[in-house]
C-alpha cells in the first residue's frame, strides 16, 4: 500500500509519460501484492462458519472503490487540476498505509513452516496442480466475461440497438450496482449453503441466459436494462463462492500463494479479450458479443464444476478418515 500510494502521490509531479510510465510500474507492484495478502489474511482470522460473508464485504468494499475512483479523480481534477488531486489521493493513500501499520497485530497471519528438504521446486508442484490450474481458466473465463459486460457493454447497446449512451450508461450502472448488492447476498449464500460449485453454477447460468436473451432476442429498452441488472446480480452472487472454491482447492498455509497465481488469469484474460470483441464491434456484429459472453460463462461454470469435483472427493476422504 505505501509503494503503490507513493507512486500515486508522484504521479502529480511526473515532468513527462515516461517519468508517468514508470510509477505506473512501481504501482502496479505495489498493486500486485493485495489480493494474495488480503485473502490470505481472511482465510486466516476469519472463522470459517462467516468467510463466505467476509469475503462478499470484501468484494463489495472493492466494487465501491472501483465506483467511486472515477467520480472521485474527475471531482478533484476539476477544482484543484489532475497532478493535485491525484497526489492528494496519494496522501489519502499514506495515511491509509499508516493506518494499517497500526493495526498490524489484527492481521497478523501464523508463518507456514515448510517440511525439511522442501525446495523451490516442490513449491512450484502447487501451480501444476490440475485444480489449481483450472481455478487459472475460471479466473480467465470470467475476465472475458466481465470485459464483454463492463468494458463494451455501452459500446455494444448503443451499436446493436440503438438506444442512447445516456441509456446504454444506464444499464453499465444497473449491472455493476446490482452486481454489488449480490455480493452481499452471495457472502451469506456461501456460508449457508457449501456446494459452492453449484451457487456459481447458478448464478453464471443466469447472467448467461441474459446474454443469450439481448443477443437473439429484440427487447425493449426497459426490459434489456432490467435483464442486465439481473443478470449483474446473479453475477455478484457467485462471488463469494468463487472465493471460496479457491480456497478449498488451496494447499494448507498456501492461500497467498495460490491467489496470487490465480488472480493473474484475470489479468490474462483481459489482455486477451478487447481485440475480439472490437473486431466484433468493427464488422457491426455487437449481438455477437452477448451470445459470445454466454458461451465463455458457460463454460467457466463447467470449469467450476471440476473444482467443486475435486473438493467434494477431498471432503468424502477425509470424512472416511474421520470415521474409520
Amino acid at each position: 500500500m505505501g509503494l503503490y500510494s507513493v507512486a500515486v502521490l508522484l504521479y502529480g509531479f511526473a515532468p513527462n509519460l515516461w517519468v508517468l510510465a514508470a510509477l505506473a510500474v512501481v504501482a502496479g507492484l505495489g498493486n500486485s501484492v493485495f489480493h494474495p495478502a488480503d485473502y490470505a489474511i481472511l482465510s486466516a482470522r476469519v472463522g470459517a462458519t462467516r468467510l463466505g460473508r467476509a469475503y462478499g464485504v470484501h468484494n463489495f468494499g472493492g466494487s465501491l472503490g472501483w465506483a467511486a475512483a472515477p467520480l472521485t479523480v474527475l471531482a478533484l481534477a476539476s477544482l484543484v487540476g489532475w497532478r493535485v488531486g491525484l497526489s492528494i489521493l496519494g496522501g489519502l493513500g499514506l495515511l491509509l498505509t499508516l493506518y494499517l501499520i497500526v493495526q498490524a497485530a489484527a492481521l497478523t497471519t501464523e508463518h507456514r513452516t515448510y517440511a525439511a528438504g522442501e525446495t523451490v521446486a516442490s513449491k512450484a508442484q502447487i501451480f501444476l496442480s490440475r485444480t489449481i490450474l483450472v481455478c487459472f481458466g475460471y479466473f480467465a473465463l470470467l475476465a472475458v466475461a466481465t470485459v464483454a459486460l463492463q468494458a463494451f457493454l455501452p459500446s455494444s447497446l448503443v451499436s446493436g440497438f440503438g438506444i442512447s449512451f445516456e441509456a446504454a450508461n444506464s444499464a453499465l450502472t444497473g449491472f455493476l450496482v446490482g452486481s454489488a448488492l449480490g455480493m452481499f447476498a452471495g457472502g451469506v449464500i456461501a456460508d449457508w449453503f457449501g456446494r459452492h460449485e453449484f451457487v456459481v453454477a447458478t448464478g453464471l447460468s443466469t447472467t448467461a441466459v441474459g446474454c443469450l436473451a439481448i443477443g437473439v432476442l429484440a427487447l425493449p429498452v426497459s426490459v434489456l436494462i432490467l435483464v442486465i441488472v439481473v443478470g449483474g446480480f446473479a453475477w455478484g452472487c457467485t462471488t463469494p463462492s468463487r472465493d471460496m472454491l479457491v480456497r478449498s482447492a488451496a494447499p494448507a498455509g498456501a492461500m497467498g500463494t495460490v491467489v496470487g497465481f490465480v488472480y493473474s488469469g484475470l489479468d490474462f484474460g483481459s489482455a486477451l479479450t478487447p481485440p475480439f470483441l472490437g473486431f466484433l464491434l468493427d464488422h457491426q456484429h455487437p449481438r455477437l458479443i452477448f451470445v459470445f459472453t454466454a458461451g465463455i460463462l458457460l463454460l467457466a461454470i463447467s470449469s467450476a464444476f471440476v473444482i467443486g469435483r475435486k473438493n467434494a472427493g477431498d471432503r468424502a476422504l477425509c470424512w472416511k478418515l474421520k470415521h474409520t
